[in-house]
């Protein structure tokens, strides 16, 4: 091969290389912004800066957090949460900022900003118990700010394409209202009486309509909405009904799958009613339920036990803190706390919400609506 035609191949394949990496750039650059709601399964530390019961910015938290060094950041659990997984693989340089932090301004937000709250709810009254916590009507409000910061910015039409095109917006909120607020022993015994669980379901989905319509008209429109997980199978409720290792709470699971029925009709109402919109629902129930029962297959030891915590059979009393027991194989665990996921097991839940099937993710996946 003369040198001419050798440079001459040599330049298409330079410009083959080219064409495919600017393309994979594209793809990488898909996600613009990660806008993150919800409740202590996603904070991201806002709670750090709230006067609250609930906080999670003590050791161990955090330990296996590479980003601090390990670390508390105020995320309820050993390492990244789904979010944080979910950002990372869609392209995203920076993990969405708490909006309380001192640090979420200027062009830090347009990576995205996390608005969750432990303790959060979508009903008001959620979380009391816990003194101070963000519930989602504060969330959106909070958003509402962001929104207006995008628009100075990027100008108001570059903003509203960004927000429209660029941007996921995330929400995993449910399971305080049952947990904290109807299942409560203490604080909601007047709802429960005066409140079938039809009429607080009702209520909750009232309440989210609401909350998804207000994100819709501030220009949100790729949105995922976890459901409610298995919450009578957390090591905190096995371990005050004193269950055994393979049962759940029967009542606690019933509420949920209620609500995830009502949640399910809501959205698709809500994909057919809002021109532009794509509403994504994250099946977490099955997701958690197929963990927890074949744990064995996905490399875990126990599901039941939590890998920090103390008291009870399953060390599901008291939350994770410095003073409490830790398992030394805390990849082995589902359950990080008695409340919490571990950073394994997000690892294989968040995978499924990007790469899955309509089992766990429908109507597309993740990675199929940041490409919308």
């Amino acid at each position: 091969m003369n040198a001419m035609a050798f440079n001459k191949r040599f330049e298409i394949l330079a410009l083959l290389i080219l064409v495919v990496n600017n393309v994979a750039a594209q793809k990488k650059d898909g996600l613009g912004a990660s806008f993150i709601f919800g409740d202590s399964l996603v904070d991201a530390g806002n709670n750090n800066y709230l006067s609250t019961l609930s906080k999670a910015n003590i050791p161990p938290n955090g330990i296996d957090f590479k980003a601090s060094g390990g670390n508390p950041t105020g995320r309820y659990t050993n390492g990244r949460t789904i979010g944080d997984i979910v950002g990372e693989e869609l392209g995203q340089p920076n993990y969405a900022v708490p909006f309380l932090a001192p640090n979420a301004t200027g062009k830090a937000i347009l990576y995205g900003v996390n608005y969750a709250s432990g303790g959060g709810g979508i009903l008001n009254a959620t979380g009391r118990i816990f003194v101070n916590r963000i519930g989602l009507d504060i969330q959106v409000d909070y958003f509402s700010i962001t929104r207006k910061e995008i628009d100075k910015l990027l100008g108001e039409s570059k903003a509203k394409e960004y927000i429209m095109k660029k941007s996921i917006f995330s929400i995993t909120i449910g399971a305080n209202d049952f947990l904290n607020n109807y299942l409560l022993p203490v604080l909601s015994i007047g709802a429960r009486i005066s409140q079938s669980p039809d009429g607080f379901i009702d209520d909750m989905i009232t309440h989210f309509r609401a909350q998804l319509t207000r994100l819709y008209e501030l220009d949100a429109r790729k949105f995922v909405i976890g459901n409610v997980g298995p919450i009578g199978c957390i090591p905190y409720q096995k371990t005050i009904n004193q269950l055994n290792e393979d049962e759940c709470v029967d009542l606690a699971n019933k509420l949920a799958l209620q609500y995830n029925a009502r949640l399910k009709d809501l959205l698709a109402e809500l994909n057919d009613n809002l021109p532009g919109a794509t509403f994504v629902l994250a099946n977490v129930y099955e997701l958690v339920m197929e963990l927890i029962k074949n744990y064995d297959k996905y490399g875990f030891t126990t599901a039941s036990r939590a890998c920090c915590g103390n008291g009870g059979q399953f060390a599901g009393i008291i939350p994770c803190g410095p003073t409490s027991s830790m398992c030394t194989d805390r990849y082995k665990h589902v359950f990080w706390d008695p409340y919490h996921p571990s950073e394994a097991a997000n690892l294989i839940l968040a995978k499924q919400l990007l790469d899955g099937d309509n089992r766990y993710i429908s109507p597309i996946n993740l990675r199929q609506l940041r490409d919308l």
